[in-house]
């Protein structure tokens, strides 16, 4: 019963709120050919609306922005185009991190224009530029209420200059309808502006946000209307293919090997509302490697899909259950155990195909097939991932999701049922009030095996109240121990936990401090065998300065019954008994400094009782930019744990060098290096990028392992991709 409770609570807390006066702006056709220039000198823009009047979001949320900025839109059979004039009195440089496409962050001149077409206040795409006329482009899905409904790894086709005047700057933005997914026949789209600005340290918006919220929530948006309902923008078909080749040579098997590949991605608009994806023999080998991290933790960590092929409506597949339950994720796809040398490899995916997006106004809807190859020689089967996901919005911004998983093995001599098949299905109900007060999910998932099992499911719900004087949260989560989702993420089975937050919010008048409080989080998680098998209590002060700077300072008591046998360090060292437990105590500091700055840092320190021992630990990175070139930059992880006799002690280094350089808008070159002495490798990766056209490009890759120990070469490799994006 504890599903239906959960499900009629959360509905019961929706609550209706008086219609606010957002602010609006029209847009009309234009017959004058508009000059992609950065200028706005056409006439089209002296008749159009404005969209003026910006408020402060940061660091205050109840007076007009100080810089003030002046939008203007227009369209044609093709485009829509948008006019910013950004007005500044201060003197002093714009600030960008690079040329490089994609930048983020608060200290980053630059203005954004984010569209939501459907007006629905839950998915929306993003378009911005900074002074430099580097542009950015993102997907906002759930609402931007939660974390990791912003992402900037989307990428598509889409024009815009700039200039830079003595008190002001001018962006001119061109946005193809094909880019764009929208109702055919619609003439109002929901639709907000947002600025950065460095010389005021100003983040101001169109419309109204609390600051207690995201400056890209969807809950305040104001509206486009245009001057006739919109008709579809004509056949919409592109064809992205590579062309790839390499070398790898493996030291440590002295064998090496040339590689070749061709293959390539389709985009099909079946509708202005509704995507074909397609790829045939991918290759990612463009990807950047995933950040290493230190792991000391009993289990498995999350890296984020980076793939372009299964980012578009992302959410509709990989949103579903909690961070350690999904049951879907897609870094599944395309890896594979070899059974014969015991080690994870990559696994070639034949073919994929993704049908996703919107089939009414208040109806999405997911469909993917992927099919991988067999590897007889290590006993890699053939597999078949399929997935099934709807998604119905009820009342103004919530939705009621459900999905199917299915990963089939297709190999003639299977000779165990067992492995057959792998199927789970659920039901998600994701809450989001008008206003944004209140956020939250209840969701149940089962699993199906060819062989019979109970305790077979997972669950969980969670609700937060957003005030802007303080947050309240509550979390929990029952995940049975038979729980088999094989195609997702689910890194624990056989547990239950709870996890109630409570954060206090105080605003000062001085002008150091913009905001400062405690926060109060308690976690415990139990299961039916042992009984409480980890507590958590975090007690911490966060502050945050007018400068943008962080500090925040966290003391923690932590419980852990280790259900199996346990190296605190991860290095094959002697482990902690099973059936054993400890009570601890640490601290946590961190501290960010001012990024607007040419030299700013993050420095993260813990200590305190680790287990039967001690830790002590420092992270973070250093940053040098030069400024407009790139970015020079340290990561470093380093962890000194003590234990008793005879148990091993630690020195865990993790440091990473980067250095980001970039040419100009459309040559980049970055070089990633990568020091773990905990699993005992060095790597470089060495990614030269040139976009020769909008979304084409370029790739010349160089990778390289060695051993921490010696510095012997493990592997290296060294591949040449080209991408052509071909409109036909």
């Amino acid at each position: 019963m504890r599903l239906p409770l959960a499900i009629l609570f959360l509905l019961k807390i929706v609550t209706v709120h008086a219609q606010l006066e957002l602010p609006s702006i029209n847009i009309k056709r234009t017959v004058e050919a508009i000059v992609i220039d950065g200028k706005g000198e056409e006439e089209a823009w002296k008749s159009a609306d404005v969209a003026s009047g910006f408020n402060q979001y940061f660091p205050f949320d109840t007076s007009r922005a100080e810089a003030q900025t002046e939008i203007r839109m227009t369209y044609d059979d093709n485009f829509v185009y948008i006019l910013a004039k950004m007005q500044e009195e201060k003197e002093g440089e714009y600030v960008t991190p690079s040329l490089r496409r994609d930048f983020r962050g608060s200290a980053n001149d630059g203005v954004s224009i984010v569209i939501d077409p459907f007006q629905d206040n839950i998915n929306a795409f993003m378009f911005g530029i900074n002074p430099f006329g580097v542009q950015r482009e993102a997907l906002i899905s759930n609402g931007g209420s939660e974390r990791g409904s912003f992402d900037l790894s989307w990428d598509n086709k889409w024009y815009a200059e700039t200039t830079i005047a003595e008190d002001h700057w001018v962006a001119e933005i061109a946005i193809p309808f094909k880019t764009l997914r929208f109702r055919e026949g619609s003439d109002r789209w929901n639709a907000n502006f947002y600025r950065i600005d460095s010389r005021y340290n100003e983040r101001s918006t169109w419309t109204h946000i609390p600051r207690q919220f995201n400056i890209f929530t969807l809950a305040y948006m104001g509206e486009v209307r245009w001057d006739a309902p919109l008709k579809k923008p004509g056949a919409n078909v592109s064809v992205i293919p590579y062309l790839s080749g390499g070398y790898l040579k493996n030291h440590e098997e002295d064998s090496d090997e040339f590689t070749s590949g061709v293959g390539g991605d389709a985009k099909v608009a079946v509708t202005p509302s509704l995507n074909l994806d397609l790829t045939f023999n991918p290759d990612f080998s463009q990807v950047e490697v995933d950040r290493q991290v230190t792991n000391l933790s009993r289990f498995e960590i999350f890296f984020p899909e980076r793939r372009q092929f299964f980012l578009e409506n992302a959410d509709l597949f990989s949103n579903y259950g909690f961070q350690r339950s999904r049951p879907f994720f897609s870094r599944r796809i395309g890896i594979a155990r070899d059974t014969v040398e015991d080690k994870t490899v990559e696994n070639q995916i034949i073919y994929g195909a993704r049908l996703s997006g919107k089939v009414t106004d208040n109806t999405r809807i997911g469909v993917l097939n992927m099919q991988t190859s067999s590897d007889d020689d290590a006993g890699i089967p053939s597999l078949n991932f399929s997935v099934l996901s709807l998604q119905q919005k009820v009342f103004k911004r919530s939705n009621v999701s459900a999905f199917f998983v299915n990963k089939q093995n297709f190999s003639e001599s299977l000779e165990d049922d067992s492995v057959k098949y792998n199927r789970v299905f659920g039901l998600d109900y994701n809450l989001a009030s008008f206003d944004g007060t209140w956020t939250g999910k209840v969701y149940y998932h089962q699993s199906i095996n060819p062989y019979e099992q109970g305790d077979d499911y997972s669950h969980g719900a969670n609700l937060n109240y957003n005030h802007r004087n303080y947050r309240l949260g509550w979390e929990h989560q029952l995940v049975g121990e038979n729980f088999d989702a094989q195609v997702g993420f689910v890194p624990r089975k056989g547990f239950n936990r709870i996890n109630p937050e409570v954060e206090l919010i105080f605003y000062p008048a001085a002008t150091l401090m913009n905001s400062h409080g405690p926060e109060f989080s308690y976690g415990q998680t139990w299961d039916d065998d042992n009984g409480r098998t980890d507590e958590q209590l975090n007690i911490g002060y966060n502050f945050r300065f007018r400068s943008t700077a962080n500090l925040d300072v966290t003391f923690t008591r932590d419980y852990t019954f280790l259900f199996s046998d346990f190296d605190p360090t991860n290095t094959d060292g002697i482990e902690l008994a099973e059936g054993s437990d400890y009570t601890y105590y640490n601290y946590r500091i961190s501290f960010r400094s001012n990024p607007r700055r040419a030299f700013w840092y993050n420095v993260n320190t813990n200590g305190g009782e680790y287990f039967n021992g001690t830790r002590f630990g420092v992270s973070g990175n250093l940053n040098f930019r030069y400024q407009p070139y790139g970015v020079l930059a340290l990561n470093f992880n380093y962890n000194r744990i003590d234990l008793p006799n005879p148990f091993s002690d630690a020195n865990l280094f993790l440091i990473g060098p980067r250095i980001d350089f970039t040419f100009s808008r459309q040559l980049f070159l970055t070089t990633f290096l990568q020091y773990n002495n905990q699993i005992d490798n060095f790597n470089i990766n060495s990614r030269l990028q040139w976009r020769f056209k909008p979304v084409s490009d370029l790739f010349l890759v160089y990778t390289d392992n060695y051993n921490t120990s010696n510095f012997e070469v493990k592997n290296r490799a060294i591949v040449l991709k080209v991408t052509y994006w071909l409109n036909l």
